[in-house]
């Protein structure tokens, strides 16, 4: 389940980088933003778990996650 979430997050991002899906790209931009949200939250429960192997792996890959969906949402579309 978790990986066909993060695929849907990719095309999202994607699409509405203007890369794939041109016929997504009303849509994405405000799902983009349900993207940075997700990833946002995702960053935090990441920090706060009590393993640290999961804060090592996946705070990190969360934050990049974020940064990258936020630098898409506030870019200018095309």
């Amino acid at each position: 389940m978790q990986a066909a979430i993060l695929v849907l997050i990719a095309l999202v991002v994607l699409s509405r980088a203007g890369l794939v899906l041109a016929k997504w790209a009303g849509m994405s931009t405000w799902l983009v933003w349900v993207v940075v949200a997700f990833s946002a939250v995702a960053l935090v429960l990441n920090m706060m778990t009590s393993s640290a192997g999961e804060r090592r792996i996946w705070a990190p890959a969360s934050l990049v996650l974020l940064a990258c969906s936020l630098t898409v949402a506030l870019s200018p579309v095309k």
